[in-house]
């Protein structure tokens, strides 16, 4: 056994865990049945595919030479167990709930299967990114709460998102976010909850990374402070690449604000060409925030305001205050002192502000857009089952566009669609959702990563 030289794997498999041979990589249910794939088994023959509803005798359903298979004509809303044989050589037994799902299913995780239990079995997390050979590439963690979450699995997409395929996993990995820079993909992450900051490169479209640098260190446990991150994507400004993160716990009662930037020609690999502002403790006299009880501010994104400031917009803890819901908070970033704590400027009226939001400004149109799980009242402040597209011409004022998931009809303690990654092109916007549904543990720990496109978002404003 040798010593790691990369982090990426294909799979990835803990001392003395077997991962299945053939490994099952993706699975995607729909409406009456679904589509399994799996990387190819050292025996040689036909591989053999058996399912059956959960917790009867698996029975032969198929026999391909691919290395995915197709099954329909099963029972909707209903959970099944099957598994992938070939020769003497077995997959695990995986678990899939049929049924209907929304957008284009890249990643699905049954909530009780146990195939990544080392790390965690929900799908978090999500970050996309368009590469410049035209694929796509989608991430998403492996989540549990009180669990390692230090798993993250690649998808690739060659035809615009209609299509995913497995490309890698990195081990450890989690709070991914992807971005290219200079010629090669990188990773930005923490290595566990509350972990390490560490960043990698690819030089082969996302299908394997080097071995990860640490940026920062980080407790690595949930009850001292540590790194807190969110896939954000970093932007550009006198000539640095900039990032946002937070240090604190929620245990400890919160989190301080941070950004980190290094200069754009820098080798992000090299420690030393990041800095990280002084961490900035939530204050509640500070103007426009809510009177009561909060947690403060988490999960930033960066934008550059109408003025042409760089400012980083955070997602606002209200839950315990009056009122509960309804604004975000805006800070100023100091870019000729990187090194120097954010600057608050204002609380900004804001409909999503109790999940992870991204802030795009889109030239043609000239205004801001987000993709927020938009609050309505205060009896919901936490529910997440309304994915709505906002705007805004003076990143102060925001209007609704249109609703994309609307599912107020179903439990909102069930249903989820949060943490979207964004971005345009063209006309269309394209989006990755960490979506809960159809069995979903529960809101928050989604069983699915959905693609999804708004064709000619612009004519709706």
């Amino acid at each position: 056994m040798k010593a790691c030289t990369a982090w990426s794997y294909a799979p990835y498999a803990p001392l003395m865990w077997n991962p299945g041979e053939p490994y099952v990589c993706r699975i995607a249910p729909f409406a009456g049945g679904f589509t399994c794939q799996w990387l190819p088994a050292s025996s040689e023959g036909e591989y053999i595919v058996r399912c059956a509803p959960r917790g009867e005798a698996l029975q032969e359903v198929g026999r391909t030479k691919d290395c995915a298979f197709t099954l329909r004509g099963l029972d909707d809303h209903r959970d099944y167990a099957f598994q992938i044989s070939r020769g003497d050589r077995a997959s695990r037994l995986r678990l899939v709930r049929t049924g209907e799902a929304v957008g284009t299913v890249v990643n699905y995780l049954h909530p009780q299967d146990d195939c990544y239990s080392f790390s965690g079995s929900a799908l978090c997390s999500p970050s996309l990114l368009r590469l410049p050979d035209g694929a796509l590439l989608a991430s998403m963690d492996v989540f549990a709460s009180a669990a390692p979450q230090n798993l993250t699995l690649i998808f690739r997409s060659e035809d615009d998102g209609r299509t995913w395929n497995y490309a890698c996993e990195l081990m450890p990995c989690f709070w991914g976010r992807l971005f290219f820079h200079r010629g090669a993909v990188y990773m930005l992450a923490c290595s566990t909850e509350y972990g390490d900051l560490l960043i990698a490169r690819s030089d082969d479209g996302g299908r394997s990374f080097c071995a990860p640098t640490a940026l920062l260190r980080g407790a690595g446990r949930v009850n001292a402070a540590g790194v807190h991150k969110n896939p954000q994507p970093p932007v550009y400004y006198a000539g640095r690449l900039w990032e946002t993160l937070e240090w604190g716990a929620w245990a400890l009662g919160g989190h301080a604000a941070m950004v980190m930037s290094a200069p754009e020609n820098a080798d992000l690999l090299d420690p030393a060409s990041w800095v990280f502002s002084e961490p900035l403790p939530y204050d509640p006299a500070w103007p426009g925030t809510a009177q009561g009880p909060s947690a403060g501010c988490i999960e930033g994104c960066l934008t550059i305001d109408p003025r042409g400031q760089l400012v980083n917009v955070m997602r606002y803890d209200m839950r315990r205050c009056t009122p509960n819901y309804g604004r975000a908070l805006v800070f100023r970033v100091d870019t000729d002192h990187p090194e120097n704590p954010l600057i608050y400027q204002r609380a900004m009226a804001f409909l999503g502000n109790h999940s992870k939001f991204e802030i795009r400004r889109d030239a043609a149109s000239g205004r801001y857009f987000s993709i927020v799980s938009r609050i309505l009242d205060a009896e919901n402040s936490n529910s997440r089952n309304l994915l709505s597209l906002i705007a805004s011409r003076d990143l102060s004022e925001w209007s609704l566009v249109c609703d994309l998931q609307d599912f107020r009809r179903e439990d909102p303690a069930q249903v989820g669609f949060q943490y979207v990654d964004f971005f345009f092109e063209g006309d269309d916007l394209v989006y990755l959702c960490r979506t809960a549904l159809n069995g979903a543990h529960n809101y928050h720990d989604a069983n699915y990563s959905t693609f999804h496109r708004l064709s000619h978002f612009r004519d709706l404003l």
